[in-house]
């Protein structure tokens, strides 16, 4: 979990709550781009996702969708819901590896996970009161929830990939380390196989059939977000590219427009 704490720290949460109450009957929550989370406090839902899946919950418990999945909750008539609903937003240079590692939905009965129901519950409260830290204390509690639910999702054997996979590997947990120690470095398949004590062939396979990528194109998605973030906070093109691992400002570029079909400065403008 120290490898997965280092990253969490480079994660931006936020949580918005938008609903309390009692919830009758339909809602529908599609195209929407967040992440959701839902707190079932007392009575019974129905949760329709996609075009197979169904839930019946009947006690209190977290429903947590950590990426965009378009879902309905339909109330029972007999034991009407009281719920309370927000957005997540989740910002990371891991953020597309991390969201495909964890289920699309996770239910999670208080009584089951006590842990992950209090730090809900006390997000919720503090999405409610009146103290000057009130937003603060929100994103704290977001981030503990989410490292929570990602402890949770290792333990159980329910990670299906991507980062959080390879950060259980001691190998491969290495490398990812070392990547974003240092993002600007050189790297080069035979480098990183190196950092894990493996042959080129047998690092490369594995980090593929762990991580869902190879390892240059990890590197690159990496530094394509890392680069927006430093783009997002007013930084130079030129002094972005030498953070990120380029030597010019047009190496990035051919990157940028490879990737997103747009360059940097282009991408500033359309993000305004």
């Amino acid at each position: 979990m120290e490898n997965i704490a280092t990253i969490l720290r480079k994660i931006s949460i936020k949580a918005d709550v938008f609903f309390s109450g009692k919830l009758c009957g339909i809602q529908s929550f599609e195209g929407d781009r967040n992440g959701h989370l839902h707190l079932l406090k007392s009575g019974e839902l129905t949760l329709l996702a996609g075009e197979n899946s169904k839930w019946v919950v009947t006690e209190p418990s977290v429903i947590f969708m950590p990426g965009p999945t378009p879902h309905r909750i339909l109330s029972s008539e007999d034991e009407v819901p009281e719920l309370v609903c927000a957005n997540v937003i989740i910002e990371s240079v891991d953020k597309k590896l991390l969201l495909e590692a964890i289920p699309d939905v996770l239910i999670l009965p208080l009584t089951l996970h006590q842990d992950i129901g209090r730090t809900a519950e006390w997000l919720f409260e503090e999405a409610f009161s009146q103290s000057v830290a009130r937003l603060a204390m929100i994103d704290k509690l977001s981030e503990m929830f989410l490292l929570q639910v990602l402890r949770y999702a290792l333990d159980n054997q329910m990670v299906k990939g991507g980062v959080l996979a390879a950060l259980t590997h001691p190998q491969l947990a290495k490398v990812i380390a070392a990547i974003h120690t240092s993002p600007h470095s050189a790297w080069t398949v035979d480098g990183l196989a190196d950092v894990a004590a493996m042959s080129r062939s047998k690092f490369a396979t594995l980090f593929r059939e762990t991580v869902g990528t190879t390892p240059n194109d990890y590197i690159t998605d990496m530094r394509i977000a890392l680069a927006k973030e430093l783009l997002s906070d007013n930084v130079p093109v030129s002094v972005v590219a030498n953070r990120v691992g380029y030597e010019h400002a047009s190496a990035l570029a051919r990157v940028f427009r490879k990737r997103l079909g747009t360059s940097p400065k282009s991408w500033m403008k359309n993000r305004e």
